[in-house]
């Protein structure tokens, strides 16, 4: 085969996959058949943008809801300056790792002084206690405090994150361990 008929097959085939690219694009936007889109393709010329209002013009493909132009930044205020962006991009990215390290502790600390565990046993509350003197207790005895919380589970004692922070999910994990909990007794007791 000579040169010649090489390149004219490797036209064609970048043809077909171009036209197969713009078919498959033009199905996704305008949610229509392979053959609408390929159709519509035809009466425009392959032109990918014709064919997108081809199809909403013949009531195939939906219009965009709303359509806006401006040449004004002060118009349209959901729009963020670019350079302001990159800036502070920048000042992030070139703060020493010590002031990031230091910045993450202030926000633990934060949430540590600010937040309790709840401790109820029967709907009354026991105790309330700041969090950071919870993570003291599991650092210094982590292995009998494991212990004393999950018997305390069987007994009917419950516990949960209260305070200023948002804790759900941490309150969601801990209502499991105790539905655990209530289905192991419930199973230990018709023994």
């Amino acid at each position: 085969m000579d040169d010649y008929c090489i390149v004219c097959v490797e036209k064609v085939e970048d043809d077909i996959m171009d036209e197969m690219e713009k078919v498959e694009k033009l199905r996704a936007r305008a949610d229509v058949t392979a053959d609408e889109a390929r159709n519509a393709l035809k009466a425009c010329d392959g032109d990918l943008l014709d064919a997108m209002v081809f199809l909403e013009k013949i009531g195939k493909a939906k219009a965009p809801s709303e359509v806006m132009v401006t040449t004004s930044r002060e118009d349209h205020t959901s729009f963020e300056d670019v350079e302001d962006k990159v800036d502070r991009y920048e000042r992030e990215a070139a703060r020493p790792v010590s002031t990031k390290l230091k910045h993450l502790f202030s926000i633990i600390m934060d949430k540590l002084a600010n937040n309790y565990l709840k401790i109820d046993h029967k709907g009354d509350e026991i105790l309330r206690i700041k969090l950071w003197i919870v993570v003291i207790i599991l650092l210094v005895a982590w292995h009998v405090s494991f212990v004393a919380i999950i018997v305390s589970l069987f007994f009917g004692v419950r516990y949960s994150f209260i305070g200023r922070d948002d804790m759900t999910e941490a309150n969601k994990l801990i209502g499991k361990a105790s539905e655990a909990a209530d289905y192991v007794k419930e199973k230990f007791d018709k023994l």
